[in-house]
């Protein structure tokens, strides 16, 4: 029989953990062929997520748990999750039961027909808000056009099944700020992606707030593109160009008219513009060199206090 294992990142889940296991376990039922195991990995939770999973431990074989020290983030839980994983083909999905564990038949059923990477393609109901809808959209496909991966067919999820294969890449993957869903796509493989509707979470309350979604988009930019380097460039020649050209009319025109070159309100005006497109410069060069500062450190990506594995 084939081994499934399922990474679950968690991080005050304790509302849904049990849930969840039902839920997977049910789906497996139904699947002769299988054998499976769940990978719990506890993201510095503050509330009983770690002591549900400790007595859904003590009473399930097929449940695991990983504990980290404190909050690493979901991207190394993932990691995590992979790195301790054994089986013939590895799931990825979050605890919230937005990812409906009724779709891992679906995705199984497209690993066995040769593919080694299934995505899942997320669709918001209607009860989710335009604004969101639109940023997730518009985030892929920025990301698709200043960089060399494709996130627009199924890359915007941690819901996905990896072989095993894929995983043992993973596993040799050093890097200090992980997004996995750019490497997912930049490794290659077969791929192929599966349609689902994101669900309502179940319990609690997310912990992706504004501020971790703008790291989390920064991130995945700056760890698959250098454009905005080149970008940093472009606009200075350009605008050098532009003062040295527009300036130059000026000057002429002054001439011709026999006027004084005056104005210190546009100066000022001048001095603050550039000011500001330079400090924007020198944070996108400050970005890349301080991700080299973390990486040359080589920190471990998670601490794991405990474990049951």
């Amino acid at each position: 029989m084939k081994k499934i294992s399922i990474v679950i990142p968690a991080h005050n889940e304790e509302g849904n953990i049990s849930l969840i296991h039902q839920r997977i376990k049910s789906v497996f039922s139904g699947l002769d062929n299988y054998n499976f195991e769940i990978i719990f990995v506890n993201d510095g939770s503050r509330d009983k997520t770690q002591l549900i999973l400790e007595e859904l431990a003590s009473k399930n074989s097929e449940i695991k748990f990983i504990e980290f020290s404190r909050n690493f983030g979901h991207q190394p839980a993932v990691k995590a999750g992979l790195d301790f994983s054994d089986g013939n083909a590895v799931i990825s999905m979050d605890a919230d039961l937005q990812h409906p564990p009724e779709l891992i038949p679906e995705m199984i059923q497209q690993w066995e027909d040769g593919f080694d990477v299934v995505l899942t393609n997320r669709k918001y109901p209607k009860e989710i808000s335009y604004f969101k809808r639109k940023t997730s959209e518009g985030f892929y496909k920025l990301l698709s056009k200043i960089s060399d991966v494709d996130l627009k067919k199924g890359g915007g999820s941690d819901f996905r099944l990896l072989d095993a294969s894929v995983v043992e890449v993973f596993k040799n993957f050093t890097e200090d700020d992980l997004f996995l869903r750019g490497l997912t796509s930049w490794m290659g493989f077969r791929q192929t992606s599966v349609n689902f509707l994101a669900g309502e979470r179940n319990a609690g309350e997310s912990s992706y707030n504004i501020k971790k979604m703008m790291k989390f988009a920064f991130t995945g930019i700056t760890a698959f593109s250098v454009k905005p380097l080149y970008l940093a460039a472009y606009l200075g020649f350009m605008f050098s160009a532009l003062s040295v050209v527009g300036y130059g009319i000026y000057v002429v025109e002054s001439f011709v008219s026999g006027t004084e070159i005056s104005g210190w309100a546009s100066l000022i005006m001048t001095i603050v513009f550039f000011g500001g497109l330079q400090l924007i410069i020198l944070g996108i060069f400050g970005i890349y060199l301080g991700k080299i500062f973390k990486q040359v450190k080589e920190r471990p990506n998670y601490i794991i206090r405990s474990k049951n594995l």
